[in-house]
């Protein structure tokens, strides 16, 4: 595999010439100056491991913005720094805005998570899929992780033809194994919510989220003539075979092809419901505080409470060892559930509830610690030093909130 020397160039620390950008942070009540100072410190560490050109951590606490810092750069081979407003692509953080799009179609009465696909999208009932759910989707048990062997990756720039070997995909074990579907379900959904309004997805989005909640952002990929306001990505840290086998399964390529395309104008032109939707620290802090709150945001009730719990809640399947990204996990329906122990949001977060995009990217909201975040980076390795220093973050936010 290409291993080369910009990539490693971006593994070695840099913070003595990062720039860095603080934000309103209010007064709160219940959270200390030192544990505040101690949250900045861990992102500075995080930051020194050389794995991410940029980091940008905003926090809410009981609904009021308490913490925005960012560091580093939005395109470091420019030394462009990061700013404030500089929207950042979530990845795979886009799936809990698109559930929770269909899980406000279903309050309204629209459709039904319970009702098979095939009856939204009949085409899509081929070769054993006439049973599959928007339920399966949404958790990860439609048997469809995988795009066809045969389909390259620049498909993904096509939306009828992946839609259509989508449709005629054969599934494996539809409705009984959970495989982490990284792109495939969030065609389908997005096909399932234009269809069922008539609407673009991001006109639909527009209407329910961006403009109700004052976002300037929070877009599945980015306006014409805004490419360039988005942060660059980079491939990082040392190369591993089987993360970029399990990449080339998921969507049709390794780690450093995944990054250059994340780069490219065309792909901030398309709509990827699973992996493509753009914005800051804060507005992605923003919608999670809004979930926390059960859908009101302020003063105004943006979701109904039972679209936000029906999202949310726990399935009754409990954690499994995911078979696509070999961990255990354990959904909802549409976001990642956090553990007493092993858990994404730290120790202790058995009420958390958020999602993970590629690959230290982290929304999430914390319901016993009445806090809502998120963490966005634009460094992509899995292999580095900055693994503990990630979890170290994640914990020194959970003491400063507990």
């Amino acid at each position: 595999m290409h291993y080369s020397l910009q990539r490693l160039r971006y593994s070695l620390p840099t913070l003595r010439r990062a720039p860095y950008n603080i934000g309103e942070e209010i007064s709160h009540a219940g959270l200390s100056e030192l544990g505040k100072q101690r949250v900045w410190k861990a992102q500075k560490r995080l930051y020194a491991t050389g794995m991410n050109p940029a980091i940008a951590v905003h926090l809410y606490h009981r609904g009021q913005p308490v913490y925005h810092r960012v560091l580093g750069y939005k395109d470091a081979k420019k030394q462009q720094p990061l700013a404030l407003d500089t929207p950042i692509c979530l990845f795979s953080a886009s799936k809990a805005v698109t559930s929770v799009l269909i899980h406000h179609l279903m309050t309204e009465g629209a459709l039904d998570v319970h009702k098979p696909v095939a009856h939204y999208l009949p085409s899509y009932g081929q070769n054993g899929k006439h049973r599959t759910t928007i339920e399966h989707l949404l958790t990860h048990r439609a048997g469809v992780a995988r795009p066809p062997k045969d389909v390259p990756v620049d498909t993904l720039f096509q939306q009828e033809e992946i839609l259509r070997r989508l449709y005629e995909a054969e599934p494996s074990k539809p409705g009984r194994e959970q495989a982490y579907h990284a792109v495939t379900a969030g065609f389908i959904l997005g096909k399932i919510i234009t269809q069922v309004t008539g609407k673009t997805l991001n006109d639909y989005l527009t209407e329910v989220l961006r403009e109700p909640m004052g976002m300037v952002n929070f877009h599945y990929g980015m306006p014409h003539g805004r490419e360039q306001e988005a942060a660059e990505n980079v491939a990082t840290g040392v190369p591993s075979f089987l993360f970029n086998r399990f990449l080339y399964h998921a969507v049709g390529a390794e780690l450093e092809t995944v990054v250059d395309i994340s780069n490219r104008d065309d792909f901030k032109h398309i709509v990827v419901p699973a992996g493509n939707l753009y914005a800051t620290a804060e507005e992605t802090s923003r919608f999670f505080s809004m979930l926390l709150a059960n859908g009101k945001y302020q003063g105004r009730q943006i979701l109904a409470p039972e679209t936000v719990q029906r999202a949310t809640r726990h399935t009754g399947k409990g954690t499994r060892i995911d078979r696509s990204l070999y961990l255990p996990l354990e959904f909802s329906s549409g976001f990642m559930l956090g553990k007493d122990w092993l858990s994404l949001y730290g120790p202790g977060t058995n009420s958390a509830f958020g999602h993970l995009g590629f690959l230290s990217i982290y929304g999430w909201a914390d319901p016993e610690r009445e806090l809502a975040g998120a963490l966005l980076t634009t460094g992509k390795g899995m292999l580095g030093a900055h693994l503990p220093f990630l979890l170290a973050l994640q914990m020194s936010i959970n003491k400063w909130a507990a």
